[in-house]
């Protein structure tokens, strides 16, 4: 069987570099790799990292480039690499516009197509924009349909699709089991890691922030940052925010945090250098949705700055909590979340509403027609030690 992995960013790059792992290894599968590109070094990072060597590159990413742009770019690169491969399948991964483009093309040509990370849902197409509407298309025409949990499986099964589903656990809990296995193994390697932050200060408490949606662009960054620049007048405070390399994202919070003492505003992280920094977080504040899976496995309490969430099984366990872009919301939530007493610094994955770490060893037995005991989620309460509802306004 001719498996092709189509995938264009740092996220979709991360939850897919376990799973192309396996599939290389798995007996009877072909395993081949594209890469659209549509982001460009913070993939190559995740790429190298996990040690994928991609068979195709179709290097589509142009400066200023619009949706419309880079979706007509992909579905013609796409169509004819199609055409030269002539795949059995198609795998693709969660909501990008390379994997909606991809699983579309693929429906053009009556290749099968299987979703990792389906059925995520928030009900409302605006938010995540335009993220939503790309999971909702690749799920209508997806036959193999992998949910990460039972709400992606009950959201599935509501909307009466075609495709068989499967619970499988998030692949991202396999990239962070490994990495964070690989970080705590190797003292010499968490030293080197270490040793590129030297503005951290171990007395200060670390709040981390990573920001991107685009639905935040304007008015939404403007009151992120302003929250940001009131946090920073706490002095037992350390703010350290990886700066997304898009100009909607640096425009802002330069002009508003690059003079402040005790904010750190650093390039975008390769994946074991953010992993470390979740490590030695005491807060996260993001709009990621990767993060939300990933920070709570590692007993971080998270501060999402959306008002909606298609990942709701951490909000349920009250690990994370939905803050919004409104300044006195963020200020509110990350002082009571600092207040409280640090929560213990281990990776607990059997915990994890998202995951065991074998969401892809399920992935691959589905495609091969094996039987497979399906994820359940353990207590999810077991997460975090505390529970944000109970510091959060």
């Amino acid at each position: 069987m001719k498996v092709l992995s189509v995938f264009g960013t740092r996220p979709e790059a991360i939850k897919m570099g376990p799973l192309v792992r396996a599939l290389h290894a798995a007996p009877g599968i072909e395993s081949i790799v594209c890469i659209t590109g549509q982001h460009r070094a913070m993939l190559d990072q995740v790429m190298s990292l996990f040690e994928i060597h991609p068979d195709h590159d179709l290097d589509v990413m142009v400066a200023d480039q619009t949706l419309n742009g880079l979706c007509s770019r992909l579905f013609a690169k796409l169509d004819a690499l199609y055409e030269a491969v002539a795949p059995d399948r198609v795998l693709v991964h969660g909501d990008t516009s390379t994997a909606m483009t991809a699983a579309l093309a693929a429906f053009h040509r009556r290749i099968p197509v299987a979703h990792v990370e389906a059925g995520l849902r928030t009900g409302d197409l605006q938010q995540p924009w335009p993220e939503e509407m790309n999971r909702r298309v690749i799920d209508v025409v997806a036959d193999h349909l992998f949910a990460p949990t039972d709400s992606s499986r009950y959201n599935l099964e509501q909307e009466n699709l075609a495709g068989r589903i499967s619970v499988t656990g998030n692949t991202v809990i396999d990239a962070l089991k490994q990495t964070v296995k690989r970080i705590d193994e190797d003292a010499a390697l968490r030293a080197s890691i270490d040793a590129q932050f030297p503005f951290l200060q171990p007395e200060r408490k670390l709040l981390l922030v990573t920001g991107h949606r685009r639905e935040n662009f304007g008015g939404g960054f403007e009151n992120i940052c302003r929250a940001l620049a009131e946090l920073a007048r706490r002095e037992d405070l350390q703010i350290v925010y990886p700066v997304h390399l898009n100009p909607n994202v640096q425009g802002p919070v330069h002009a508003h945090l690059g003079g402040l003492d005790n904010v750190h505003l650093i390039a975008p992280q390769d994946y074991l250098n953010f992993v470390r920094l979740m490590q030695r977080a005491h807060v996260v504040l993001t709009d990621s949705g990767g993060v939300q899976e990933e920070a709570p496995a590692l007993g971080r309490p998270v501060l999402v700055m959306r008002d909606v969430t298609e990942r709701p099984e951490a909000v349920q366990a009250g690990v994370v909590r939905l803050v919004g872009t409104d300044p006195d919301r963020i200020v509110a939530a990350v002082h009571a979340a600092c207040d409280r007493p640090a929560v213990a610094a281990h990776f607990i994955p059997d915990a994890s509403p998202y995951g065991d770490g074998r969401a892809s060893a399920r992935i691959v037995a589905a495609l091969r027609g094996e039987p497979f005991d399906e994820f359940v989620a353990a207590h999810v309460s077991a997460v975090s030690h505390s529970s944000l509802s109970e510091v959060t306004p």
